[in-house]
């Protein structure tokens, strides 16, 4: 009986560990630091053909205070789920997000992720390294 026992765990055990494994293989946002963003900024003279959607995830008075040039929306991360349609996106644009430290616009990332975008980039240390890297920020007009 001991041994029928043993043949029952193992391919449980396979099972689960073959699950687990399977699961870690899920999409995951790109990351991008300031650099790199900068770059992508600075290769058009016009900011809506920079070829991605940039938005900050910030709340609304965050951005009033200042945000990266050629951003395109404003959205807190957490109105995303219900306000991801306004960004008129398709499945396959790049979308950027930032937010102060990169921690929402990484939760902002994953959510994007799970609504269907394929191509979303969290930018690494989002406003703070930005505004460390000497780069210039807009205010609303």
């Amino acid at each position: 009986m001991k041994q029928m026992n043993i043949f029952i765990i193992v391919p449980l055990t396979v099972f689960m560990f073959v699950g687990l494994n399977l699961t870690s293989y899920a999409a995951q946002p790109y990351v991008l630091n300031v650099q790199q963003v900068k770059a992508g900024l600075d290769k058009v003279s016009n900011p809506m053909q920079k070829g991605f959607i940039l938005i900050d995830v910030r709340t609304a008075e965050e951005h009033q205070d200042g945000f990266i040039p050629g951003t395109d929306f404003n959205i807190n991360y957490r109105e995303l789920p219900q306000r991801y349609r306004d960004l008129e996106a398709r499945p396959d644009d790049h979308i950027v997000v930032y937010c102060q430290t990169g921690h929402r616009s990484n939760i902002a990332a994953n959510t994007l992720m799970e609504l269907g975008y394929k191509h979303v980039y969290n930018v690494e240390g989002s406003m703070n390294a930005w505004q460390e890297a000497g780069y210039a920020v807009e205010r609303p007009r």
